[in-house]
C-alpha cells in the first residue's frame, strides 16, 4: 500500500479523468463497487485464489471470507446479475478504482494496483473486440500516449493444442510459452502430439504475415478455426485503422485459464510490461446466472503514467494562484467565481515560497501576475473583476 501527495495524486487524477471520459464517449457508465467482496464472488469469477495473491479476512457480522478485490471484473458481473439484470443489452460499464494483488512484473513494490477500465456485456464476436480495440487506442491517445503497439491473440489457439496434453506437461508448455522459452518448447516437443506445432508459434509474431504463417501450421488441428478467427479480427481492425499499431502473437498464453477467445494487450517504452489488457470471457457471466458473451479491458494508470513520463508527455502538474494579501483579498472570490483555484499568503517572498511547495503555477502581487520565475505574464490593472478577467484569460489559453 502507499500513499500518493498533492502532485501525485493530481497526476492521477488528471490521467484517471481523460480516460473515463474517453469511455464516457462511447458510452459506457461508471459503476463503484466496493473495496472489498466476499471471496465466493471473486472464487466464482476467477477460480480458485492461491493464499499468497489476495489479502483474506473474515467478515466480523456475518462471519464469512471476504478479500480486498484482486479483480473487479467479478464484481461487475455480480452487478450486472444482481442489481442491473433487467436492464437492456448490451451493458457498456466503467469502473475506477484499486485492486489489491501480488504483483510480479517489472520493479513491483506495490500490491495495490489503480485501475481503470470497461466491461461490454451481451455483445457477441469480432463487433465487441473491434469496440474494445479501438476504445483501448483511443484512450491512449487521449491521456497523451502517441506510440504504442497493441499485441493481439486469441486464447483459444494453445487451449486447443494442449486440450488432450496431460496437465503437468500442459503446465509446463503455458509456462515456457508465456516466456518464450524457445529452447523448453523444443525440449518438450517430443512429450505430446502437437510439440512441434506450438514450438513454432512461440517463434512467431509480428504483422499479419505471423498470423498467414500460423492458419498454415495449424492447417487441419482443432487450432486451426481460432487461428482463422483470430487473422479475420486482424483484418476487420486494419479495416477500421488499427494497423499501425496492431502486433500479432498467435502463441501468446497469457489469461490462458480465464479468456475464451481474443485476447490483447497494450505496450509502451517504459514499464516493460502492459499497460492495459483484456480479452473475451463468454463463460463468465453465468455462473453469476446470467449467460451472455463478455469482453473487457483494464488499465494499469501507474503503468501509464510510467509510458507518458518516459515519452515525455507528462501532464504540467502547476496549476492554481497564490495571491499576495489578506484572507479578505477580494481578488480571492474573484477567481474562484472564474473557476480558478486561489490562496492568499501574506508577504512576498512568503507568497512565492507557498506557490513553490504546493504546486501552485503563478503568484499575484501587486499589479503583477506571473510565474514563479518573475516571469511576467500581464498586468492587473482596473476595477478587480476587470483584473480577474485579465488573469482568467491568461489561464484560459492552451500551453
Amino acid at each position: 500500500m502507499r500513499d500518493l501527495l498533492p502532485e501525485e495524486a493530481a497526476s492521477r487524477r488528471v490521467l484517471s479523468r481523460r480516460v473515463l471520459e474517453r469511455f464516457g464517449l462511447y458510452g459506457y457508465r461508471v459503476v463503484t463497487p466496493p473495496a472489498f467482496e466476499f471471496a465466493d464472488v471473486v472464487e466464482r469469477g476467477l477460480g480458485t485464489l492461491a493464499a499468497a495473491d489476495v489479502l483474506r479476512f473474515i467478515e466480523p457480522e456475518s462471519g464469512e471470507v471476504a478479500v480486498l478485490r484482486p479483480d473487479m471484473t467479478p464484481q461487475i458481473a455480480r452487478i450486472i446479475a444482481t442489481r442491473m439484470r433487467d436492464r437492456e443489452t448490451p451493458f457498456r460499464i466503467a469502473y475506477e478504482g484499486t485492486v489489491v494483488r501480488r504483483r510480479i512484473g517489472r520493479a513491483k513494490k506495490h500490491r495495490q494496483i489503480p485501475q481503470v477500465g470497461v466491461e461490454l456485456c451481451g455483445l457477441a464476436g469480432v463487433e465487441g473486440d473491434l469496440e474494445l480495440l479501438e476504445l483501448a487506442a483511443d484512450a491512449a491517445r487521449a491521456a497523451g500516449l502517441e506510440r504504442f503497439t497493441i499485441d493481439l491473440a486469441d486464447a483459444e489457439v494453445a487451449r486447443a493444442l494442449l486440450a488432450d496434453v496431460p496437465p503437468p506437461i500442459a503446465d509446463e508448455v503455458t509456462r515456457a510459452l508465456g516466456r518464450k522459452d524457445e529452447a523448453m518448447l523444443k525440449e518438450l516437443a517430443p512429450r505430446y502430439a502437437a510439440g512441434d506445432r506450438l514450438y513454432a508459434l512461440a517463434r512467431l509474431h509480428g504483422g499479419r504475415d505471423a498470423l498467414e504463417e500460423a492458419t498454415k501450421i495449424l492447417a487441419g488441428t482443432c487450432a486451426e478455426p481460432p487461428a482463422q478467427r483470430l487473422l479475420a479480427l486482424f483484418d476487420a481492425a486494419i479495416a477500421r485503422g488499427l494497423g499501425p499499431v496492431l502486433h500479432a502473437d498467435p502463441g501468446e498464453v497469457r489469461g490462458f485459464a480465464y479468456y475464451t477467445g481474443t485476447i490483447f494487450a497494450l505496450y509502451a517504452e517504459g514499464p516493460g510490461e502492459a499497460i492495459a489488457a483484456g480479452g473475451r470471457y463468454d463463460e463468465l457471466l453465468a455462473r453469476f446466472g446470467v449467460p451472455m458473451p463478455a469482453v473487457g479491458l483494464g488499465v494499469d494508470l501507474d503503468a501509464l503514467a510510467w509510458a507518458i513520463r518516459t515519452a515525455g508527455r507528462a501532464p504540467p502538474l502547476r496549476e492554481g494562484v497564490v495571491v499576495e494579501g489578506a484572507a479578505s483579498d477580494p481578488r480571492l472570490a474573484a477567481l474562484r467565481k472564474r473557476g480558478i483555484a486561489t490562496v492568499t499568503v501574506e508577504g512576498v517572498e512568503r507568497a512565492r515560497a507557498y506557490a513553490a511547495s504546493w504546486g501552485f503555477a503563478y503568484v499575484w502581487i501587486g499589479a503583477s501576475f506571473s510565474t514563479l520565475d518573475g516571469g511576467t505574464v500581464t498586468s492587473t490593472t482596473g476595477t478587480v473583476d476587470q483584473a480577474a478577467d485579465a488573469v482568467a484569460s491568461v489561464l484560459k489559453k492552451p500551453t
